[in-house]
């Protein structure tokens, strides 16, 4: 290294390029490997380079012992080789990562959720559904090259908290071996930067979006907004908006979301799949979810006997009991989520077996089953009373109306009286 510092310090700098060259050629004499370089960024596409992530990959742990055999290829129009596993040869125990954003950047850690579809709570048929879509789309290179689409489909995932919409994207990755990108549209300062974050991520990956109705104020309040603005005065209008602008850290719109989905950016680069959540599909503007942008509604709705059984299968090894009649019966009068489901059948103990885990969710579904009917009849009396006084008030007008136009008639025959007596 001392060597080195004086020869870049004190060496003419016009000699160095040729005392570099003949440097070089000495060591190759001696030093018998080829070195290259594959650089992590690539001005191709704007995109970090598939072959960089592809050597990491590779070179991971527990994948070297593997695949022992390499195959390179000249594309047509570079001077480059591209090396690629020979035939036969995969990478097995690949590294999947679930990175996040913090404004333009992505931090990643190891993915390693268990979650799989065989435990998903949740309709066999619809669940075989969504998978047999999944497994045509990661094979649809060509298809969407023959029909001038994007590589890249996406999903909407809606309904109440505790339905397993989270555990559905991660049987999602595991099933496709894709990478999850989580995106938080809060720490995104405008659309350039979404733009950015767009172009770095991969091919082979999950970019999703939850509660994407309480990301950021974007979701079909636009209508209601220019309404609600010819109403206000200008003094309380202009109060608003700075309040807004203090609270407000991102400046992403509705319109650069909607090119991030479909726009001619999301084209850069292919296999992905892209995935909101909500719980509240009706508050979401409608450009936003509409078919070309997410293209499968998916709902996931409140407990099911079947999927009750599932779960009663994962959690207690259970495939039937007595009790399960009676859990069909009262499945099908009050609406529970899976996870509340789950939560009942999860041995809290040692000593805590089927029986009291069964008996646990009849006891919840009775409560709840209970607490609907008081508030039913509660609901009912109410609208009985309001009944009662909108019925007596309209017999009073009706009643008083008719007499005022009764005594004005008798006023009118009284005097119509009077002038027949004069005459």
């Amino acid at each position: 290294m001392f060597i080195y510092a004086m020869f870049q310090q004190y060496f003419p700098y016009e000699l160095r390029g040729h005392a570099h060259k003949y440097t070089q050629k000495l060591v190759t004499y001696f030093y018998p490997y080829i070195q290259i370089t594959f650089h992590e960024l690539t001005g191709e596409k704007l995109k970090r380079s598939d072959a960089y992530f592809a050597i990491q990959n590779y070179l991971a742990d527990h994948t070297t012992a593997t695949a022992k055999r390499l195959k390179a290829d000249v594309v047509k129009g570079s001077k480059s080789l591209v090396l690629t596993m020979d035939d036969h040869e995969q990478v097995r125990n690949r590294e999947r990562k679930l990175y996040t954003n913090n404004s333009t950047k992505w931090s990643h850690v190891q993915f390693e959720h268990p979650a799989n579809f065989e435990t998903l709570a949740m309709a066999e048929n619809e669940k075989e559904a969504v998978k047999n879509d999944l497994i045509k789309f990661s094979k649809g290179k060509e298809y969407y090259t023959k029909i001038g689409k994007p590589w890249k489909r996406g999903y909407l995932l809606y309904g109440p908290p505790g339905t397993g919409k989270s555990t559905m994207i991660a049987a999602m990755a595991n099933l496709l071996d894709y990478d999850i990108y989580d995106l938080e549209l809060t720490t995104v300062k405008d659309n350039s930067e979404l733009r950015k974050l767009l172009i770095e991520t991969t091919s082979k990956s999950i970019i999703i979006i939850e509660d994407i109705d309480c990301s950021i104020d974007l979701t079909g309040q636009r209508r209601k907004e220019k309404e609600d603005d010819k109403k206000k005065d200008p003094v309380e209008k202009k109060k608003e908006e700075e309040e807004k602008k203090s609270k407000k850290g991102s400046k992403v719109t509705l319109s650069g979301l909607l090119n991030f989905i479909d726009g001619i950016w999301s084209a850069c680069g292919g296999e992905r799949i892209i995935i909101f959540t909500t719980n509240f599909v009706d508050k979401l503007d409608p450009a936003l979810i509409r078919r070309g942008r997410m293209d499968r509604h998916i709902e996931m709705s409140y407990c099911c006997f079947e999927a009750f059984k599932l779960l009663a299968r994962n959690y207690l090894d259970l495939d039937d009991h007595e009790l399960f009649g009676r859990i069909e019966v009262l499945l099908g009068e009050k609406e529970i989520t899976p996870a509340d489901v789950a939560e009942c059948l999860m041995p809290k103990s040692e000593t805590e077996g089927v029986e009291s885990c069964l008996r646990e969710l009849v006891k919840v579904l009775e409560k709840l089953k209970k607490k609907k009917k008081q508030g039913k009849k509660k609901a009912e009396e109410e609208g009985e009373v309001n009944g009662e006084e909108n019925g007596d008030g309209e017999s009073g007008e009706s009643s008083s109306g008719s007499g005022e136009s009764s005594s004005e008639d008798y006023e009118v025959a009284g005097k119509g009286r009077k002038r027949n007596s004069k005459r």
